[in-house]
């Protein structure tokens, strides 16, 4: 018989227990070291709120057995399109927000299908592609950046067109997620609202992957030959979660923009399926949970 301890070790995993183990010694160093304690750990925690929805996207490209998604640049590119439009109709407070997300998911929606059907064509290169592809398509907006004809002058460079490389977002929705009545903890401060929608995100994919969908899209990905002889579609699964999240990297990169209180064009997204990726892999992913 296996102890409590060895069982409890097998479930959570090493790879988990070590990034915890780690996390907690840097938490108890901050104040040994004479630090600024609570405005650290009020940076750590607004850093995790605001990178959640970005970290999951993973999940559905996984589940569905196409691997970490490294063009999520793709999805943010989306995202950044719909903060435009948002941004250059001066839409202010959550009507700003929640516009700047709904312009955003047709885009995200489109090149996802776009994006699913090149990986159906690359099976087993999938990360590899994946990459350049993402890459392509910040380089190819750099230009697109450089000739998009605006007229909020926020959004414009001085010499009278193109979108500039960072703009504030202050004086519109900036930081209206973690301004939601925060919670004030001594000197700790918990961006209560950007954590609900995170959660209330994570709730949602929560639920479609435990759709019947869902469930199609986690066999596909287990297992593409069984699923096929129960008659599920495993191209189409794979395009249902790449484009799930090629649309969750849209609505990530404005929650991390209005965190952040910029949006930054150009090569800003180049590195950012990185850390996502990063994140998901340090901590560990649980189909079961899925």
């Amino acid at each position: 018989m296996k102890s409590r301890m060895t069982n409890f070790v097998e479930r959570l995993g090493i790879t988990r227990i070590i990034a915890l183990s780690f996390f907690l010694v840097v938490v108890a160093l901050v104040p040994i070291l004479k630090l600024n304690a609570m405005t650290l750990y009020s940076q750590a925690i607004t850093r995790m709120s605001m990178n959640g929805v970005l970290v999951l996207t993973m999940i559905p490209i996984i589940v569905c057995g196409a691997g970490m998604n490294f063009a999520l640049p793709i999805g943010i590119i989306c995202g950044l399109l719909g903060g435009l439009i948002s941004l250059e109709l001066k839409l202010t407070g959550f009507g700003g927000f929640f516009a700047a997300i709904a312009f955003s998911l047709p885009f995200s929606l489109v090149l996802g299908f776009l994006y699913g059907q090149l990986m159906n064509r690359v099976k087993g290169s999938e990360m590899v592609i994946a990459t350049y592809v993402g890459f392509a398509m910040i380089s190819i907006m750099c230009i697109f950046w450089l000739f998009i004809p605006v007229k909020n002058l926020i959004l414009r460079m001085q010499m009278g067109r193109g979108i500039r490389k960072d703009v504030v977002l202050d004086e519109y929705w900036g930081g209206i997620l973690d301004e939601f009545y925060p919670l004030h903890i001594g000197g700790l401060t918990i961006p209560t609202g950007t954590i609900l929608f995170v959660l209330f995100a994570c709730f949602l994919v929560y639920l479609y992957m435990n759709s019947k969908t869902g469930v199609m899209m986690r066999a596909a990905g287990q297992n593409p030959a069984l699923a096929e002889a129960n008659g599920i579609n495993v191209n189409k699964m794979r395009i249902c979660g790449i484009t799930l999240s090629t649309a969750l990297g849209a609505v990530g990169i404005l929650v991390y923009a209005q965190s952040f209180g910029f949006m930054q064009f150009y090569e800003g997204p180049k590195m950012m399926s990185f850390s996502a990726v990063a994140a998901v892999l340090i901590g560990g992913i649980c189909f079961s949970a899925w």
